[in-house]
């Protein structure tokens, strides 16, 4: 029986065989589907721990492979949203979850830089300006919209105690708002699940908006048939807790802690949902 070969040693040898013919896009489409692969491959797991300890050595492999072919928008977003995902689920410390919600942020702005150059100074021009830039940005191009919307999302939730940070919140909006008119289901309803969670960083008082939150929380369970159990999860977090409904909170987290997982790339998600669901749920007496 021949030796089983990994991935990565396939994916080196076809690099090394391209190599010798000349073809850089055939390089170039292998890094691709090597990056999706992986990235679809840990979607697909149900066990977060181990996924915890093998993402660090995929995420040098996705950067060497960007520093490889830097402006490749596909790898740009395959290393922005593998290095947002870990940050967000599994960096504890701070300073470690700033540095990382940067570097995601670096490669899906460099992307979106590609695709719109003259948008490029995403901070630098007129909120007027931003959102007119937006407009130009078609169905083919929402994947790097949704790249861009998700990494500074992340970036100003690692960075949520600098205000100078919270006042970039309304870009990040009009990013997803765009995202939302032009491919509405993009990853199984998440543009709504990102759009109700920066509708609910803030307080009412402060200019937080619940009950548009709550609408947004509400249609991306909808887009979904209820299989996006992190939109459940998020909404019993970020809006049943703000506006204090206990009845909400625990119906919504039991329906994700019954919830069965299909064998598909949102299982790890879910796994990771139905996780933080049963925390949340032994914390429901004490914070109502």
């Amino acid at each position: 029986m021949p030796p089983r070969v990994s991935p990565l040693n396939k994916f080196i040898l076809t690099v090394a065989l391209l190599a010798l013919s000349g073809c850089g896009q055939l390089i170039s489409n292998a890094k691709k589907e090597l990056a999706e692969d992986l990235s679809a491959t840990m979607l697909e797991q149900d066990d977060p721990e181990t996924v915890k300890q093998a993402v660090p050595a995929y995420l040098i492999l996705v950067s060497s492979m960007i520093k490889g072919d830097p402006d490749n928008v596909e790898l740009l977003i395959s290393g922005s949203r593998l290095y947002g995902a870990y940050a967000s689920v599994f960096v504890e410390d701070v300073q470690r979850k700033k540095k990382l919600s940067v570097l995601a942020f670096d490669y899906a702005h460099h992307a979106f830089c590609i695709v719109e150059t003259a948008a490029c100074d995403i901070r630098g021009m007129s909120y007027y300006q931003f959102e007119e830039s937006l407009q130009r940005f078609t169905g083919d191009d929402v994947a790097v919209l949704f790249a861009l919307g998700s990494a500074w999302a992340g970036w100003l939730e690692a960075h949520n105690a600098d205000w100078n940070a919270v006042a970039e919140l309304p870009r990040i909006e009009a990013i997803i708002k765009r995202v939302l008119e032009l491919e509405p289901t993009i990853n199984n309803g998440d543009a709504y699940v990102y759009m109700a969670v920066m509708q609910s960083f803030l307080p009412p008082a402060m200019g937080g908006k619940p009950e548009l939150a709550k609408a947004n929380f509400e249609q991306a369970i909808k887009v979904s048939n209820g299989s996006n159990l992190m939109a459940k999860l998020l909404y019993a977090e970020k809006y049943a807790r703000l506006v204090f409904n206990k009845e909400l909170h625990d119906q919504l987290l039991n329906d994700v802690i019954d919830a069965r997982l299909a064998k598909d790339d949102s299982k790890l998600v879910n796994t990771i949902a139905q996780h933080r669901a049963k925390q949340l749920l032994e914390q429901s007496e004490d914070y109502f």
